[in-house]
C-alpha cells in the first residue's frame, strides 16, 4: 500500500477518535475561553462582553492565589507521602508470606469506594469526638486532640490525609508493576556486587523506575490540581479559605455568586496551570539517565 492509498488508510482509522477527542475536548475548551471573555450570569442569554477584564482581574484575585497556594501545597506533601508509601507497599506485596497476601487484598479497597463516601468518612474521623481524636484520647494523648477540620493550621492537611488514604491504591499497583519489571538477572547482579539495603535501591531500583515515576508524577500532579469532591465535601474550601482549592473556588463563583464568566476564566487558569506542570515534569523526564549511560 503505497502513496495516497496508504493516507485514506490511516485517516479512516484515526478520523472516527479525532472526531470524538475535537467534540468532547477542543470544542468545550475553545467554548470556555470564549465564555471567559463575558459578564455572564449562567442563566440567560444576556451576556456583556468584557475582553480580558475576567483574567485581569483573577490575577489580582487573593482568593485565587490562595487557592493556587494550597493546590500547590497537597501537590508537594501529597505528591512525597504517595510515593513514599506506595513503594513501601509496593516492596512490601513483592514480598513472601501472609503479609503479601494481607496487602494485596486490601490495598486497592479506597479505589472502589465512592469518593463522596471516602470525604464523608475522613469527615467522621477527624469530628472532634470522632475515631482519631478518641485514638489519642485511649493513648494518654489528649493534648494533641484538634478540631482538624476547623482549624486554619490543620485543615488542608487533613484533607491531603484523606486524599493519599484515597489515592494509593493506584500508585502502589503502579509500582509494584514497576519493580515486576525489572528484570531477574539486574538484580541478582547487584548481589553479587555486595549491593544490598539502601544502596541497591538509590543506585538499581530507583534509576529503572524513570518511567513509572514520570508516568505517577504526572498522574498524580494533574489529580491534586483537579481535586474537588474530596475538600468540598469535608470543609467547604473553610475555614477561613485555608483549605481552598482551585476547584472549590471555581464552584463558589459559578453556582454560588452566579458569575459563570468568571469562573470559567478561572477554570482556563487552572488548564493553563496543570498543562504548564505536565510539560515541566515532561522536560524533567525527557530523558531516561539509564539509557543515557554509555
Amino acid at each position: 500500500m503505497k502513496g495516497r492509498g496508504r493516507v485514506a488508510f490511516i485517516v479512516s482509522f484515526l478520523a472516527p477518535a479525532a472526531i470524538v477527542y475535537a467534540g468532547l475536548v477542543l470544542v468545550p475548551l475553545i467554548r470556555a475561553f470564549e465564555f471567559s471573555m463575558f459578564r455572564w450570569r449562567g442563566v440567560s442569554n444576556k451576556r456583556t462582553f468584557i475582553g480580558d477584564e475576567n483574567f485581569r482581574n483573577l490575577f489580582q484575585d487573593r482568593a485565587f492565589a490562595t487557592a493556587l497556594t494550597n493546590n500547590l501545597m497537597l501537590l508537594v506533601g501529597c505528591g512525597v507521602a504517595v510515593v513514599a508509601l506506595a513503594l513501601l507497599v509496593a516492596h512490601g506485596v513483592r514480598g513472601e508470606g501472609r503479609l503479601r497476601k494481607i496487602l494485596r487484598s486490601i490495598y486497592l479497597f479506597p479505589q472502589v469506594v465512592s469518593v463522596v463516601v471516602v470525604a464523608v468518612m475522613w469527615q467522621f474521623i477527624f469530628n472532634p469526638h470522632g475515631l482519631f481524636n478518641a485514638g489519642l484520647r485511649a493513648v494518654n494523648l489528649s493534648k494533641w486532640t484538634h478540631t482538624w477540620l476547623g482549624e486554619s493550621a490543620w485543615a488542608l492537611p487533613a484533607v491531603g490525609v484523606a486524599f493519599v488514604w484515597y489515592a494509593l491504591g493506584f500508585y502502589i499497583m503502579l509500582f509494584a508493576a514497576g519493580l515486576e519489571g525489572i528484570p531477574h538477572e539486574v538484580n541478582e547482579a547487584a548481589e553479587l556486587d555486595g549491593s544490598k539495603g539502601w544502596h541497591r535501591f538509590w543506585r538499581v531500583t530507583w534509576p529503572l523506575l524513570w518511567s513509572v515515576k514520570r508516568v505517577a508524577v504526572t498522574y498524580l500532579t494533574i489529580n491534586v490540581m483537579n481535586t474537588f469532591a474530596i475538600v468540598y465535601l469535608m470543609t467547604r474550601g473553610g475555614p477561613d479559605r485555608k483549605s481552598e482549592v482551585m476547584l472549590t473556588y471555581l464552584y463558589e463563583q459559578a453556582f454560588v455568586n452566579s458569575q459563570f464568566g468568571y469562573a470559567t476564566a478561572l477554570a482556563t487558569g487552572n488548564f493553563l496551570v496543570v498543562m504548564v506542570l505536565s510539560l515541566a515534569i515532561l522536560f524533567v523526564f525527557r530523558r531516561n539517565p539509564v539509557e543515557a549511560r554509555p
